[in-house]
């Protein structure tokens, strides 16, 4: 074979060998779409979407002005995936409501794969958005909706400016948001509004400074709910309503959401009034419906409450680090079953110059709660009446032990009409330059079965252990000296 044939055969063969991942994408461009940012592309867009045969519609460089919804009806348009080029595309949203909404329609059954409907493989089931920017120009603009679909997934998103970031509503299951940035809502980050959802992931994400809330449940019944690997943070207005990097908010009738994760996240903010880092609301007397979450390996700081459990059941809250609870740390009230374990409730000076936070972690009006090998160091918290590194009042059933309390402003630990508590083999001490140390363990009021045995007490202001309630045992408790 001579040298030119040679050549050409093996240019055909590479060629045919790019095939496969050539991009066959329609382009909105050939639908008439300027990306000059002044022309209104909304219609052409909406042309590019019908006309998407081979399932993905991409945006090149450019800013695409649309003026109102792109509503993507599965079951019309088919398997579709929308794309940014590698992020040049951006979507400038100046009307109300979601720059696209994707409706499918499964709308009842579950992820199980005996009840979805075959119209959902065919031509419903991930739709894939990637690589894109949303800008929010429209008080009322959102980024995303989903509605009735299957097995969503959005990677390498920005959206920015918008009222909310994405919007879950009615039923999806089976969704993926990942790498994926949500910026400066005036709203919401990620608004699961009234929805039905099971298998919900949220990874590698950045949800940051969303007036409103960085992830928030509201209304919903959800199963299987990961969040990891995110950074959540400075979602609140200092100045405007009381908000939550986290908030799942199952007080309404019919809300439950129960079997998440909250793992190796960075979740902090500025000061609220009234806010916290993660926020759990339940039912008003029944727990039940907000429960079996594990959180753990996270950082969390930098709210009014870190951690706040309201009606919550089984909760495990782990090898987490806390700073800068401004009022607390950790709340638990009129919740059971809570595993507290091996956190560092720290207070590293270069953090707390010339900021006041308070901390501490108060357990009050719940039961069965496990406080164990947790290091809670320089807590404000309280007064002389009622003030502690941790303070359980009118609770039962609740295990203290393994714990370091260091440098407490009141007291170490204090208790007050609650029953069946154990306090063992925990050590509670302070710098001989701080001497404000009221008392290490202080019981109050009715406490039958408690018992106090095995710990290391300094000896505070007012003494070591004081014990002014009935139905107390205090056991080879040790005082100690000020190092």
């Amino acid at each position: 074979m001579c040298y030119s044939k040679f050549r050409h055969t093996l240019s055909t063969c590479f060629l045919l060998c790019l095939i496969p991942l050539m991009n066959f994408a329609i382009d909105v461009k050939d639908f008439g779409a300027k990306g000059d940012g002044n022309t209104d592309d909304t219609e052409a867009i909406i042309a590019a979407v019908a006309g998407a045969t081979d399932g993905i519609v991409e945006f090149p460089k450019g800013k695409y002005k649309i003026s109102k919804t792109i509503e993507v009806r599965l079951a019309d348009e088919g398997t579709l995936s929308i794309s940014g080029n590698g992020g040049t595309g951006s979507i400038i949203m100046t009307g109300e409501g979601p720059a696209f909404r994707f409706i499918g329609s499964h709308d009842k059954g579950s992820a199980l794969p005996s009840t979805v409907k075959e119209i959902t493989w065919e031509k419903e089931r991930m739709p894939l958005i990637y690589d894109l920017e949303i800008v929010g120009a429209n008080e009322k603009a959102d980024g995303l909706e989903f509605r009735n679909t299957m097995q969503p997934t959005l990677r390498g998103l920005l959206i920015r400016n918008a009222r909310i970031g994405i919007h879950l509503t009615s039923r999806n299951r089976n969704i993926i948001i990942d790498g994926c940035h949500i910026y400066n809502a005036s709203g919401i980050g990620i608004f699961l509004d009234n929805v039905n959802i099971h298998q919900f992931i949220i990874s590698d994400s950045h949800i940051s400074y969303c007036k409103k809330g960085g992830i928030k449940v509201s209304e919903s019944a959800i199963r299987n709910f990961q969040i990891t690997g995110s950074d959540i943070e400075y979602n609140c207005d200092p100045e405007g309503m009381v908000s939550s990097d986290i908030l799942i908010d199952c007080s309404a009738e019919g809300s439950s959401v129960r079997e998440g994760t909250i793992s190796g996240n960075t979740i902090q903010a500025i000061y609220s009034p009234g806010g916290a880092n993660i926020r759990f609301i339940g039912k008003p007397g029944d727990p039940n419906k907000i429960g079996l979450w594990s959180i753990t390996g996270n950082h969390i700081g930098n709210q009014d409450i870190n951690i706040h459990l309201n009606q919550s059941r089984g909760i495990s809250i782990t090898g987490n680090n806390f700073m800068r609870g401004y009022d607390r740390n950790i709340v638990i009230e009129n919740s059971k079953n809570v595993i507290v374990s091996d956190n560092v409730i720290d207070r590293n000076e270069d953090y707390y110059h010339n900021h006041p936070a308070i901390g501490g972690v108060f357990i009050n009006k719940a039961q069965n709660i496990v406080f164990s090998g947790n290091i809670v160091e320089g807590s404000e918290y309280g007064n002389e009446e009622e003030g502690g590194a941790l303070i359980i009042k009118d609770s039962q059933r609740i295990t203290v032990n393994n714990c370091q309390i260091r440098n407490p402003k009141f007291h170490g630990i204090q208790i007050k009409n609650s029953s069946n508590v154990m306090v063992t083999d925990c050590m509670i001490n302070e710098d001989a330059s701080s001497s404000r140390m009221l008392t290490g363990i202080s019981v109050e009021g009715e406490c039958s079965d408690t018992v106090i045995r095995g710990n290391n007490v300094d000896k505070g202001k007012k003494g070591d252990i004081k014990n002014t309630a009935t139905g107390v045992i205090l056991e080879a408790n040790r005082t100690t000296k000020r190092l």
